[in-house]
């Protein structure tokens, strides 16, 4: 069972929803993939929920406030890459052409944060762990196994990441035409979708891609649930079995079931 106690830096080390309907996304994922919820006040009215499995954290969601609302912020799924330093990756995004959306800013105890976009446009933040050292179970079913970034300037992108974090990456002849993986040191944990035609006016983003025993059996109960499949399921030679997917508020992610 892949349980952490410490994440590298450059890893992903958190994955977390921010949806318009926090209890009625807790229940949507705690009924899709069995996941136990902990509320925690961040605020006189804000509650955080930690979504856990047998006691470690594997996500989180909060309500989108309203100033993020009035921008256009819309229900999503943030991926946090870990940092040694959040200071010093937010001056590095800068000197690399991104931009700081939120400066890095302490969280109580947990850690320390930032939360920037690229040169393409996609967001992500960045993680520099307190007591909260992120993710303690992935890469097994029900669990968080994937980040992709979708982008329209795969060149661009992989460039800026490559000078941020330091990851390397190589052709998947599994994956389609242009597909890069990312790698961390000696793990592979993402990879780099160019983006078509077929994503229309899709902002840049990057996914998340939640791992699942029977990629068909989940989807049904998504759509059970109120969620909607996008696409899918279908197999992707060498990799696994696949579905694009949103929740009932909206949030995009996908489900795979990964090839034996």
């Amino acid at each position: 069972m892949p349980q952490f106690d410490s994440i590298p830096a450059g890893n992903p080390a958190w994955v977390e929803l921010g949806t318009t309907d926090q209890n009625a996304a807790k229940r949507f994922y705690a009924s899709l993939f069995g996941w136990n919820v902990t509320d925690s006040p961040i605020g006189e009215t804000e509650m955080y929920s930690m979504f856990d499995i047998g006691g470690r954290n594997v996500a989180a969601a909060y309500t989108l406030n309203a100033q993020m609302l009035a921008q256009g912020v819309p229900p999503h799924w943030m991926t946090y890459f870990a940092t040694e330093s959040a200071d010093a990756t937010a001056a590095k995004v800068e000197s690399l052409g991104g931009k700081v959306m939120a400066p890095p800013f302490d969280v109580f105890d947990f850690g320390r944060m930032a939360a920037f976009q690229d040169p393409t446009g996609a967001f992500f933040s960045v993680w520099q762990p307190g007591t909260h050292k992120g993710m303690g179970l992935a890469y097994e079913p029900n669990t968080f196994c994937w980040s992709e970034l979708a982008t329209r300037d795969p060149a661009g992108a992989e460039k800026f990441y490559k000078q941020l974090f330091g990851w390397a990456s190589k052709s998947n002849a599994a994956a389609p035409a242009g597909y890069l993986e990312l790698k961390n040191g000696e793990s592979s944990f993402g990879g780099i979708l160019t983006m078509t035609e077929e994503f229309g006016n899709a902002p840049p983003h990057w996914a998340v891609y939640w791992q699942v025993s029977d990629c068909d059996a989940s989807a049904a109960k998504l759509k059970e649930q109120g969620g909607a499949l996008h696409h899918g399921p279908f197999d992707m030679p060498g990799v696994g079995r696949i579905a694009v997917c949103a929740d009932p508020q909206g949030a995009n992610f996908y489900l795979i079931q990964l090839s034996a």
